[in-house]
């Protein structure tokens, strides 16, 4: 049977626990506080799947979970294709350990598929569109390696699938969520196309039931405390298929209940409440799209809702930095500046007096130079 940890109370649990600290919890989790993890390709794994459509925030947030990592380990990274990024899930590209890539879109593909009909209806994508984009694609990477959207574009077009208005893209997106294409390379500040089985000769093979359940103790080891619905959300996989799977792993996690909810992490981060839970004064410069705010369906715990349209100006869709201390969302920050001249500025959310950031500036500037 799950441990259950405090009592729900309002507020807090036992006089412990609050939105803070299990913001605090979810930076251990993530390998933001601690040792961290031990390489790129571990970073990526042990998160499961790290949200990645701005590809140099995406580099960040890996490099800020890695201590000493610089730019050039993670771009390594993805040219060996220890690490690669894709549509898993929710229409929106992450970056996952290549063994895992498979699968995931093996449960999720379909779905994704269908949420993207009407889309397709509207842009002229039929299924044959699809097939005969696959073909030009793969005979165009068999002969000539790797190929960039551009080229894959040109030869899109020139057999007559138009690539304008939004279609090449979803085309593309298609087609590396059916596993026949996948982002490989570096070439530049952008990555090239790669055939799915060349790029990843070796795949898991976890299935239906099983492979679910090992998602989602995944996902609460790397992001807990969580709750069931910030999983279901993060997937956009069926709420009821998610519950059902959730049995076969509930006695490997510890429920924590607080302010009439269940939010649910590993046995080793949820031991912290006891020992005592570190980062009250960490000072963390996060990505935009990084995980520790985007990875959950609420957000409330660790950014108070008053200032959410800060993150997301004008509800665009472009998430800002963020300057994370104690554990709470308190600011956003901008580069400004290039080379030796380069500096961090922070924007704190309300009036108050600046944590001291200088640490945390340092290492970005030495991942950005690294």
């Amino acid at each position: 049977m799950a441990k259950n940890v405090g009592l729900t109370v309002s507020g807090k649990i036992n006089g412990a626990v609050n939105g803070k600290v299990i913001g605090r919890l979810r930076l251990v989790s993530q390998g933001l506080l601690g040792p961290g993890f031990s390489s790129v390709p571990d970073a990526v794994r042990s998160m499961t799947a790290m949200q990645a459509q701005d590809l140099p925030a995406a580099m960040w947030a890996v490099g800020c979970r890695v201590p000493g990592a610089g730019l050039s380990d993670v771009r390594a990274a993805l040219d060996a294709g220890t690490v690669v990024r894709s549509w898993p899930m929710r229409g929106t590209l992450h970056l996952v350990a290549p063994e895992d890539l498979r699968w995931m879109l093996d449960l999720t593909a379909e779905r994704l598929l269908r949420s993207v009909a009407p889309r397709h209806r509207e842009l002229g994508i039929a299924w044959a569109d699809i097939e005969k984009c696959r073909d030009i694609a793969l005979e165009l990477i068999s002969a000539d390696g790797p190929a960039s959207r551009a080229g894959l574009f040109a030869a899109f077009e020139a057999a007559g699938q138009p690539t304008t208005g939004q279609r090449g893209i979803h085309i593309l997106g298609t087609l590396c969520r059916h596993a026949w294409l996948v982002l490989g390379p570096m070439a530049g500040n952008q990555q090239q196309f790669a055939a799915f089985d060349q790029w990843i000769p070796v795949s898991r093979k976890p299935e239906g039931t099983d492979a679910l359940a090992e998602w989602m103790l995944r996902y609460f080891t790397s992001h807990g405390p969580a709750t069931i619905r910030d999983f279901a959300w993060w997937t956009q996989l069926p709420l009821t298929q998610v519950r059902a799977a959730f049995e076969s792993v509930r006695d490997q996690l510890v429920c924590l209940e607080f302010a009439g909810t269940e939010y649910w992490l590993s046995p080793t981060v949820a031991a912290l409440l006891e020992e005592g839970v570190p980062g009250s004064r960490s000072v963390l410069l996060l990505p935009g799209y990084d995980e520790f705010l985007l990875g959950y369906m609420d957000r409330s715990l660790v950014l108070d809702t008053a200032h959410s349209g800060k993150i997301v100006p004008g509800g665009n869709g472009v998430f800002k930095k963020t300057l994370v201390a104690g554990g709470e969302v308190i600011g956003t920050w901008a580069l400004q500046g290039t080379g030796s001249s380069a500096a961090v500025v922070p924007e704190l959310f309300e009036e108050r007096k600046p944590p001291v950031y200088t640490k945390a500036a340092r290492r970005y500037l030495d991942f950005l130079a690294g």
